[in-house]
């Protein structure tokens, strides 16, 4: 990893604040993108042992500090209000607001791909992070978008159609519900499963912030709700993986490269930190169907690339 360049970590950082919060998967890029370069971009993705993982993946992974850094700032507001609310309802053990059950929400969905982490993350990621399965994944990715988008739709058709059929404000006297939910309302048994789907993202070209609002949206949130959630749950998941492989990076395998490492770092926190700006509007009215397209298009394109 000595020869990482300072151009090749500022690229590639920039594309880790990219692609980890749009939903095309930031591992799938961070793998695919220089092995279509070549050359020695290529050779970052090859380099090190299966044993150990490679000192490329050490370094991506580093970068997903400025990224957490990166939200943390964005909504240091919710945080602020979640984390003190998680401490209310160990004091009078209750959980009596939305933000305490927010805080509660993320905790229970953080157990699943906090452990699954733990224990797969080095084996997957050893294993599928090369640009033929990445771009598998990719393209994998792609379908699952479109699928959640597909569902959430005959959702909202069928909701809608529920409203007028049974007549729910003349029989009830009052306005029928949302089609929509709000993160406060989601059961802690679907907070462990969105959870459980965020796992998925231990693959590379799956994306956990894409997978992540599929699971928001099946459960009937909006996709302002969806994206919300994904973005706050990836928080603190994101920072303790970035967290536990720090300490690589000040091995054998970050000889030589503290300067790029920084360089990097700097370049995906405000990478980051514009993405989550941009999508937190466009989901105000907009879908996962143009990621969706572009993950099955590039996807494809790079099955055949490297076959």
């Amino acid at each position: 990893m000595s020869d990482l360049s300072y151009l090749q970590s500022i690229v590639i950082g920039a594309l880790q604040g990219v692609t980890e919060l749009f939903p095309i998967s930031s591992l799938g890029h961070s793998v695919l993108i220089p092995a279509w370069i070549g050359g020695s971009w290529s050779d970052l993705v090859t380099q090190g042992d299966s044993d150990t993982a490679t000192p490329y993946l050490a370094f991506v992974v580093a970068l997903h500090v400025a990224t957490a850094l990166a939200l943390l700032v964005f909504y240091w507001r919710d945080w602020v209000e979640i984390i003190k609310g998680f401490f209310e309802t160990l004091r009078t053990r209750r959980v009596e607001t939305s933000t305490q059950r927010l805080a509660w929400l993320i905790i229970v969905a953080t157990v699943p791909v906090g452990l699954l982490g733990l224990l797969l993350e080095h084996p997957l990621r050893t294993l599928f992070a090369t640009p033929l399965i990445a771009a598998i994944f990719l393209a994998i990715n792609g379908g699952v978008l479109t699928a959640g988008e597909v569902l959430r739709r005959k959702q909202a058709m069928s909701l809608a159609e529920y409203g007028r059929r049974f007549a729910y404000t003349e029989q009830y006297g009052e306005e029928p519900p949302s089609d929509d939910r709000r993160i406060e309302h989601l059961d802690y048994k679907e907070g462990f499963g969105i959870g459980l789907v965020q796992s998925l993202a231990l693959l590379a070209g799956i994306s956990r912030s894409g997978v992540t609002m599929v699971g928001g949206l099946v459960r009937g949130l909006d996709h302002e709700d969806a994206a919300k959630f994904a973005f706050l749950l990836a928080t603190p998941v994101i920072l303790a993986a970035g967290v536990l492989k720090l300490p690589t990076l000040f091995g054998p395998q970050g000889h030589g490269i503290g300067g790029q490492v920084l360089a990097g770092a700097l370049v995906a926190a405000a990478a980051s930190y514009l993405s989550v700006r941009f999508l937190t509007k466009y989901f105000h009215t907009r879908t996962l169907i143009p990621f969706a397209v572009y993950c099955v298009v590039f996807g494809l394109i790079s099955v055949v690339r490297f076959l």
